[in-house]
């Protein structure tokens, strides 16, 4: 069961985009780090490029009864990521983005030491803004309370290392193996110094034919994913330095992530299900004119029984630095 845990941990939070970053840390909006959020275009600007570095370490898991069980000794479980993306407005109210993420494993387990790296799956992404919010200072009126609304798409692509590869160990594994596609909503509102976001996504996985696993051929079956919920609150602060105009900005976050029961030849296998709870924390630094950012974030899973289940627990440090043109 451990095991399998593992192979779960490996292919969904490196390859599947479920890295969480509050979302305010980004100036106008995740998994930076593959988060269908995180790469949002701010209204003024044209496009963003982003670079970042994800530091996630294992401590236990979640089991089927949402009891969390520390590692065995000795363990000593590490998933390096760096993370490239960048979006591009093509017209006032749409624009897409890419994200992708190059992984090493550094893995130590029951005697075991492996590394590995590879590419991560890759998203891409298509956003509508549907609503703009209007006030960033001051409510004088009841429309001065609308806050801005975004709709997107988003298509997982499994450009990463799967356990349906030639690889035979679960600690190679980069990217879940299938194509997924979400829906995606985004509501912000910024009232200085105070901002708030809720990001919603719901996503489907297409169902494949499977030959081989962890470098073994089998007789082919058709395998389904259960579909993916997750959901991300934040509350944010923003502090003017000086009489500069330069910004630090402070995000406090709470992240839910769920799948359901997935298939196989049209069985459902309930084992496969899984949902974990996490909090996180962000600090950002702007120039007067939001062209170049930095960032440092923390993102902890609740390592308490009842907070998640059939999912590991890990703690992600990130890093990273973003620059705006305009």
């Amino acid at each position: 069961m451990r095991y399998h845990v593992r192979i779960f941990s490996l292919a969904l939070l490196l390859g599947g985009g479920a890295t969480f970053v509050p979302l305010t840390s980004w100036g106008a909006s995740c998994c930076g780090g593959g988060s269908a959020t995180s790469l949002m275009v701010p209204k003024y600007a044209k496009a963003i490029a982003d670079l970042s570095f994800d530091t996630e370490i294992y401590d236990g898991f979640w089991n089927q009864d949402g009891k969390h069980t520390s590692d065995p000794p000795g363990s000593d479980l590490k998933q390096y990521r760096v993370n490239l993306g960048y979006a591009q407005r093509f017209l006032k109210d749409w624009q897409a983005s890419i994200s992708l993420p190059y992984v090493l494993n550094d893995n130590r387990y029951s005697g075991q030491s492996t590394q590995s790296d590879g590419l991560g799956d890759t998203t891409l992404s298509l956003w509508y803004e549907a609503v703009e919010d209007k006030s960033s200072w001051r409510v004088y009126e009841l429309k001065d309370m609308l806050p801005s609304v975004s709709l997107g798409l988003s298509l997982l692509l499994p450009t990463g290392i799967s356990p349906y590869d030639d690889k035979n160990s679960s600690f190679d594994i980069t990217g879940r193996g299938f194509y997924r596609l979400d829906g995606n909503l985004l509501i912000e509102k910024s009232i200085q110094p105070w901002s708030a976001s809720v990001a919603l996504a719901y996503g489907t996985y297409f169902e494949r034919s499977i030959n081989r696993e962890y470098g073994k051929y089998v007789e082919p079956y058709r395998k389904q994913l259960g579909d993916r919920t997750s959901a991300t609150a934040s509350l944010g602060y923003t502090y003017v330095l000086g009489t500069g105009g330069d910004m630090l900005t402070g995000t406090l976050a709470y992240s839910y992530l769920a799948e359901s029961e997935g298939s196989y030849n049209g069985v459902a296998d309930s084992s496969s299900a899984f949902h974990k709870q996490a909090v996180g924390g962000t600090i950002a630094y702007a120039n007067n004119d939001s062209d170049w950012s930095v960032r440092a974030g923390w993102n902890h899973a609740i390592q308490q029984d009842g907070w998640g289940k059939n999912f590991p627990t890990t703690d992600i440090f990130t890093v990273g630095v973003r620059y705006v043109l305009r």
